[in-house]
């Protein structure tokens, strides 16, 4: 088995960064030849920090998901500050256009409090994202777009 990243070579674990495996695990076969190509995303701070009290113990049934209408907040986000699992809202720079960049939501971690967008009952505006660049998407619709079957438990730490 070969292991290729979309990206056009797997970039080193940061050992000041957390890493993501991102996007569906896609299985080909050429000439007998298995070839299994993913994305590796480092997790930058700012981050989630989360309250220490919130724990994934079960697949949610909706998952956090952030749109291309996503700042970055400029580096400040406001929703990361509600989001009770450490890690799970990461800072992604934008590599052409330094200092942007934008959250991402790591769905292996995400429990689906819906606390990070602003979306209220009958239109109400919570706490949150204030670009409203968030949506809650079912699980299932997730995982079929992205061909990959999320666990009950998210996956450990990555070790040093």
């Amino acid at each position: 088995m070969k292991f290729r990243s979309q990206n056009s070579g797997v970039r080193s674990q940061n050992k000041l960064c957390s890493n993501l495996l991102l996007g569906a695990l896609q299985l080909e076969t050429q000439n007998s030849k298995l070839i299994c190509m993913y994305d590796i995303v480092e997790k930058h701070w700012p981050m989630s920090v989360g309250d220490g009290k919130a724990a994934r113990k079960k697949k949610p049934r909706i998952l956090a998901i952030t749109t291309d209408c996503c700042t970055g907040c400029a580096g400040s986000p406001a929703c990361i500050e509600y989001c009770p699992i450490e890690a799970c809202m990461f800072w992604i720079p934008d590599e052409d256009h330094p200092p942007f960049g934008r959250i991402e939501v790591d769905p292996y971690l995400c429990i689906g409090c819906q606390k990070c967008i602003s979306k209220g009952p009958d239109g109400a505006f919570l706490d949150g994202c204030p670009w409203d660049a968030i949506e809650m998407v079912p699980t299932d619709d997730w995982e079929a777009v992205h061909g990959i079957a999320l666990p009950d438990l998210p996956p450990p730490p990555p070790t040093a």
